[in-house]
């Protein structure tokens, strides 16, 4: 770990940061000298700091705060190690960490540390995740009365509609793509294909499937970091906000996954498009938690503007074969990649907690061998089907009852999100809806 920064002497500063139930990173900021002392020792902060509300404010009752004495953590840094941080002018180095208690154990409540538990219940039963994201997000001019598309550099306009797939809307912001792709190459983040999407001012990038879920929330995690840094960088605003224009499709995290056995082989795969019964056990057990973990994939007030029929975003419990209107759907193509898209989650989401209920409630329905009911064939939208929670409070409600979601994550981190969304709905609902979109557009 020290390596790295013995081979960029220039490094002036450094950042220690973890992702706290937001997504948000909370951190310090340390001079280069303290660096070894830090990548051995690690750091500490308070348990309640990785549990504060979207603003940056302890929780109101909080047994982290004043029933415990507000403790400390103990922060040590993940395999991840020193990275750079390109949208910064002074060149400065990243090191994530991860919070456990004094006595070693994983604190419960880092979200880092909930999606190790359910890798633990894969790697019992000699199973591997494999997964892949794709990051939909906007650039945003937000200098003005209200949001826009910044103006091109390359022709000085604005894009006056989505151009989904357009390439000319990608050359339009070459540089910025150009410097981005730079950027996760100096941060080892695996950025795949990138394209115009169907919002205004929208784009997409896909991750390389990975064998390593930690890595893959990792990246998605330092993914929007990054967006959002070299976009201020470069003049405007990047957003992973789910809907930041009434009019257009707001911006979904999708999640493919299969799952490898000790053989490395893909125990998704019955060399033909139906999948397996292993498949189909995972595909049940993401229905059955889909409803409490809706908070999951809506974490925010702004997450439900995009969960309506016919927006691009389900709204319904259902799988089906190749079928982008369902919120499960089994994609098409070589049998070997046979795979599950998971489609709830708005771009607004925390990577690790998304992950971990995804994969959590997949471990599930393997665990009990569930099957699910049939398929939905044509327009899901259209379809009789149980519906996921489609307001905030029912989804807060919904998570801190249920129990497939009490088999996914800890207790304590189930009562901390709790009373985290529940502080948030109660001041989010006395603020505009302009004020509410310039409180999501920088952190989420």
């Amino acid at each position: 770990m020290q390596n790295w920064l013995r081979k960029h002497p220039n490094v002036r500063t450094i950042r220690v940061a973890a992702a706290d139930l937001n997504g948000v990173p909370r951190g310090k900021r340390i001079p280069t000298r303290f660096a070894d002392k830090v990548a051995v020792e690690g750091t500490r902060f308070p348990f309640s700091v990785l549990n504060l509300d979207i603003w940056g404010e302890d929780i109101d009752d909080s047994p982290l705060v004043f029933d415990s004495g507000d403790r400390d953590g103990v922060l040590l840094p993940t395999e991840r190690g020193f990275m750079p941080m390109p949208w910064l002018e002074a060149p400065s180095a990243l090191l994530p960490i991860w919070m456990f208690h004094e006595d070693g154990r994983p604190y419960a409540g880092d979200p880092r540390h909930a999606l190790r538990a359910v890798l633990d219940r894969f790697k019992a039963r000699g199973l591997t995740p494999v997964c892949a994201v794709e990051m939909e997000f906007f650039l945003i001019d937000d200098s003005g009365r209200k949001l826009q598309v910044p103006l091109s550099p390359r022709s000085g306009k604005r894009r006056k509609g989505a151009e989904t797939l357009s390439i000319r809307a990608l050359d339009q912001f070459d540089e910025f793509f150009t410097d981005l792709y730079d950027a996760c190459e100096e941060m080892d983040i695996p950025a795949d294909t990138a394209i115009s999407e169907a919002g205004l001012g929208q784009f997409e990038i896909n991750m390389m499937h990975c064998d390593d879920a930690l890595r893959a929330a990792d990246d998605a995690w330092l993914f929007k970091m990054l967006v959002r840094g070299l976009a201020r960088r470069h003049g405007f605003a990047a957003s992973f906000m789910a809907k930041p224009y009434a009019d257009y499709p707001g911006s979904g995290l999708h999640t493919h996954f299969s799952v490898l056995d000790t053989n490395g082989d893909n125990v998704f795969d019955n060399g033909g498009p139906e999948g397996t019964d292993i498949m189909r056990h995972a595909v049940a057990g993401c229905l059955e938690a889909m409803t409490g973990s809706a908070l999951i994939f809506a974490p925010h007030a702004n997450s439900f503007d995009r969960m309506v029929p016919g927006s691009h975003a389900p709204t319904g419990v259902s799988w089906a074969y190749e079928n982008r209107t369902s919120s499960i759907r089994i994609p098409s193509g070589n049998h070997k990649a046979r795979r599950i898209e998971h489609r709830v989650s708005g771009g607004d989401v925390n990577p690790y907690l998304m992950l971990a209920a995804v994969l959590g409630a997949a471990i599930n329905g393997i665990e009990d061998a569930k099957e699910p009911p049939a398929p939905v064939t044509g327009n899901a939208y259209a379809a009789d089907l149980p519906q996921i929670p489609h307001t905030w409070e029912t989804a807060i409600d919904a998570f801190e009852k249920d129990p497939a979601v009490a088999r996914i994550f800890a207790p304590e981190l189930i009562q901390n999100l709790v009373l985290t969304k529940r502080q948030e709905v109660h001041y989010m609902s006395e603020l505009s809806p302009a004020e509410q979109v310039e409180i999501y557009l920088d952190t989420v």
